[in-house]
């Protein structure tokens, strides 16, 4: 009905209505049914531009804008979790990383604190306020993680604890009716503290970060790096990173996940320096004048944010200041990706 018309009708500067019917610009009509047909089907669009030049402000930029505005008001959450030995240091360095008392010791005052005899996971909840911005924070401490003479299948319990908040967040998920915002409540980052013996790795070091950096982000240090000199903490360093590549331990920022050239030379200058060398401290002292942050000695104030003491700050921009979102990135669309991904197949599975 109309295709025959298109046929015989050449475009212009066309010599003959007899020419072949690819030298037409359109494409020729289609009967009703066949385009109802098309609508249904999206069109490959040849690629355009990279950029396309304004000769206005439109005010793009503003949603930049919104998302601050809306972040203020709803606030986010992050849960971090911290794994090692009793008496290396993990409250006190929840507490120096937050700059307040958000560790289980602060929470129980005029209390003695017992550790108990097994693996009892603590979480402890705050809500910490910046500059108009709220974040609820989680912190989940493992006392008595590797203080047994038997640590077999110690790790069992934080395995169990992570994969029950992913089951948690899978079952607001699934629901017909869901929250608008389900509350997250998933492990976004593990910050595991290895004694500084100056060594190696010790088994359980090594099994523990085998197995959890299949489920979490998880982010080694060196606690109370003060107790090692500067040569024997460059040396100790050096042989973590030997016994994590050796093992094949894939610890946060993860190779596999850098997403451009900008991202992998940030991630390689931090992966050069993992794990960081840390020391934890919640008291003020005056040095030069200024209060700040230290362990005091016989030798001196040890400052904890001055990066030729400890390499505090650098683990505090990892998970606060630089990789705070991608934390939370990578916790949704990797791990908790694949945990999602394993219970619906096993839910699938006949019989």
């Amino acid at each position: 009905r109309g295709v025959q018309a298109h046929r015989l009708c050449p475009p212009l500067g066309a010599g003959s209505s007899l020419e072949p019917e690819e030298r037409s610009m359109e494409p020729p009509a289609l009967p009703e049914e066949e385009e109802e047909e098309e609508e249904a089907v999206p069109l490959s669009v040849a690629p355009g531009p990279v950029g396309c030049q304004l000769f206005g402000y439109v005010g793009i930029e503003a949603v930049l804008d919104q998302m601050k505005i809306k972040t203020m008001k709803t606030g986010f959450e992050f849960n971090i979790m911290v794994v090692g030995q009793s008496g290396l240091g993990k409250s006190t360095m929840v507490n120096t990383l937050f700059k307040s008392k958000v560790s289980r010791k602060s929470s129980q005052p005029g209390q003695e604190e017992r550790i108990p005899k097994t693996v009892q996971l603590q979480s402890i909840t705050h809500v910490i306020e910046e500059k108009g911005v709220k974040m609820k924070l989680t912190v989940t401490d493992t006392p008595g993680f590797g203080d047994q003479i038997n640590n077999e299948n110690c790790w069992d319990p934080i395995i169990k604890y992570i994969n029950e908040q992913y089951e948690r967040y899978l079952r607001e998920e699934i629901l017909i009716t869901r929250k608008r915002k389900i509350p997250d409540t998933r492990v976004h980052g593990c910050v595991y503290f290895v004694p500084p013996t100056g060594h190696w790795l010790r088994p359980l070091d090594l099994e523990f970060m085998r197995r959890l950096s299949k489920i979490v982000n998880v982010v080694p240090v060196i606690a109370k790096a003060d107790t090692l000199t500067l040569e024997e903490r460059a040396e100790f360093k050096q042989r973590i990173q030997e016994d994590l590549k050796t093992h094949a331990i894939s610890v946060y920022p993860q190779e596999d996940f850098d997403q451009d050239p900008e991202d992998r030379a940030l991630n390689n200058r931090i992966r050069e320096k993992i794990p960081f060398a840390v020391v934890g401290a919640d008291q003020e002292h005056q040095v030069n004048g200024k209060r700040v942050l230290g362990r005091k000695t016989k030798w001196g104030i040890i400052e904890v944010e001055n990066p030729a003491h400890c390499e505090f700050p650098l683990l505090r921009d990892l998970l606060i200041r630089s990789h705070l979102q991608d934390l939370k990135d990578i916790t949704h669309n990797v791990h908790y990706e694949s945990y999602r991904v394993r219970r619906l197949n096993e839910s699938n599975r006949p019989g």
